[in-house]
């Protein structure tokens, strides 16, 4: 077992013929060592909290305003080079829909923007199928970009993190 920090470890098993997997968990250093004979400790199966589907270094950017300054034209740009605007996508269609959060996301949506989603998504395939992109007038203007969904996971997230608190709270007798 390697120490990377204080308070995390990586435990890891090398297997003929197996791939070699890594987990970063959180433990305590112990003091007594293993002994040679007893097997690899399986990884650690319980997903990791985050707050996103992403990372994302916008809260380190927020505040410092000259690195937003240097970065905004920058971002701007790559927004427009990603091409998802000229086939009428917002950034929030681009999510990836294989995470339990962002499916439990889709069932919140009102069945107005549901509608709306499946609407720009399947513009968009037919767009790609036919090698064309929409008119100018019909591309997702920088300003009509707005999260719809993002909010929605976080708040799944928030619930998941205060029922998990809640699912481990002790209670002391006595006081």
């Amino acid at each position: 077992m390697t120490s990377l920090l204080a308070d995390s470890t990586v435990q890891g098993a090398i297997l003929p013929g197996k791939p070699m997997t890594f987990a970063l968990t959180a433990q305590a250093p112990s003091t007594s060592k293993p002994s040679p004979s007893s097997s690899p400790q399986p990884a650690n199966t319980t997903k990791p909290p985050s707050t996103m589907s992403y990372p994302s270094l916008a809260p380190f950017v927020v505040k410092r305003p000259w690195l937003r300054n240097l970065l905004t034209p920058i971002a701007s740009w790559y927004s427009n080079a990603a091409g998802y605007r000229q086939l009428g996508l917002l950034s929030d269609d681009l999510i990836v829909e294989e995470n339990e959060d962002v499916l439990k996301a889709l069932q919140r949506l009102s069945p107005q923007e549901a509608y709306d989603r499946v609407y720009r998504l399947r513009r968009a395939i037919q767009c790609s199928v036919t090698h064309k992109l929409l008119p100018k007038d019909q591309w997702t203007k920088p300003e009509d970009d707005v999260p719809y969904l993002t909010p929605l996971i976080q708040q799944i997230r928030a619930a998941e993190l205060e029922k998990e608190s809640l699912d481990t709270l002790t209670i002391v007798k006595g006081h």
